[in-house]
């Protein structure tokens, strides 16, 4: 019986999905009584992993760009921008490792480790459908309005205000575990769910507001910076919500270890030949999906990161006019 690491995306609903699913998957069909440990991991300015980090007998990484550490022994990942380097690319595609897994084309790393699981290792998926399907809503964006997105009734999408927005780092240690065992609206429930949850909410309503007074929508692009507002883990529908017109969306934030650029595209309003974002922000050292990405500055770097956002906002203008002019 071997110690099982698992690094999963931090502060994302489909990273702590997917740790949660692969951690039943392999309890059912590896090893029953393995003991599990949980380790977040952030797109950062620096390096990502650190040096002696995959202490497990098993290390797997799920949501997350790839390591040709040779200690990983698992890794799922379905975003674009997976590799950190060409030659992470190759080592990928030369080991050609039995439990390593890529394939941008799914919506959520929960959805594509359930397909995996299933076909190719005999996994019963369907106790876990109600996670797997509000991973892919919540990673794929496919909520029906931006309302829905922002008012929060459901409780995948109060679950999703927890996880991106707690400091607390045992919430997602109780909360993984949970995720195989119990319903999303039975976790809400849950005392350490509900005292996180509380504050966060009225931080959410107070979220809306600020960013109302920092936004700005021209040429179809919304541009805002609340860098200097302590707005961490932010609703990234608001921008939608409270610019329906808006084709894409372009933010500056700050937390402790990095500034952060947000770059997203409008599920709800779309034009021809959207730009893909994974590619755009790949030009400053980020990535991410085609219709979602972001890059990471160092804290410090804070008119740098500034300049690069407003660098992008020109781009997706050019672009939205483009198409606009494309219409006519």
């Amino acid at each position: 019986m071997g110690l099982v690491h698992v690094f999963f995306h931090d502060k994302c609903f489909d990273g702590s999905a997917s740790a949660a699913l692969f951690s039943a998957f392999y309890r059912a069909r590896f090893d029953r009584e393995a003991p599990f440990v949980y380790s977040g991991l952030a797109h950062k300015a620096t390096a990502l992993f650190e040096p002696g980090q995959f202490s497990g007998d098993e290390n797997a990484i799920v949501d997350f760009k790839y390591s040709p550490d040779p200690k990983v022994t698992w890794w799922f990942d379905h975003h674009q921008s997976a590799f950190l380097s060409a030659a992470d690319a190759e080592h990928f595609q030369n080991e050609r490792h039995p439990h390593k897994f890529y394939d941008p084309n799914y919506r959520s790393c929960t959805a594509f480790i359930a397909e995996i699981a299933r076909t190719r290792f005999d996994f019963d998926t369907a106790p876990h459908q109600e996670l797997i399907h509000w991973a892919d809503i919540v990673d794929g964006a496919l909520f029906e309005s931006a309302q829905a997105a922002v008012e929060l009734r459901e409780p995948a999408m109060q679950l999703t205000l927890a996880i991106e927005g707690s400091r607390d780092p045992s919430l997602l240690q109780k909360l993984i575990p949970d995720f195989t065992r119990r319903s999303l609206a039975e976790i809400l429930q849950q005392d350490y769910v509900q005292a996180e949850l509380r504050p966060l909410l009225e931080r959410h309503r107070k979220s809306i507001d600020v960013m109302r007074r920092r936004m700005e929508c021209r040429d179809g692009v919304i541009f805002f910076d609340v860098s200097n507002d302590d707005l961490e883990g932010y609703n990234k529908f608001i921008p939608y919500y409270l610019h329906p017109e808006g084709v894409y969306s372009v933010g500056v934030s700050r937390s402790t270890f990095r500034m952060k650029i947000s770059v997203g595209s409008n599920p709800w309003h779309v034009v021809p030949d959207m730009k893909n974002l994974a590619v755009l922000c790949e030009r400053y050292g980020g990535g991410g999906h085609a219709k979602v990405g972001a890059i990471s500055f160092p804290p410090d770097a804070a008119e740098t990161a500034r300049a690069a956002a407003r660098e992008i906002a020109t781009t997706l203008q050019a672009s939205y006019r483009h198409s606009v002019a494309a219409l006519e």
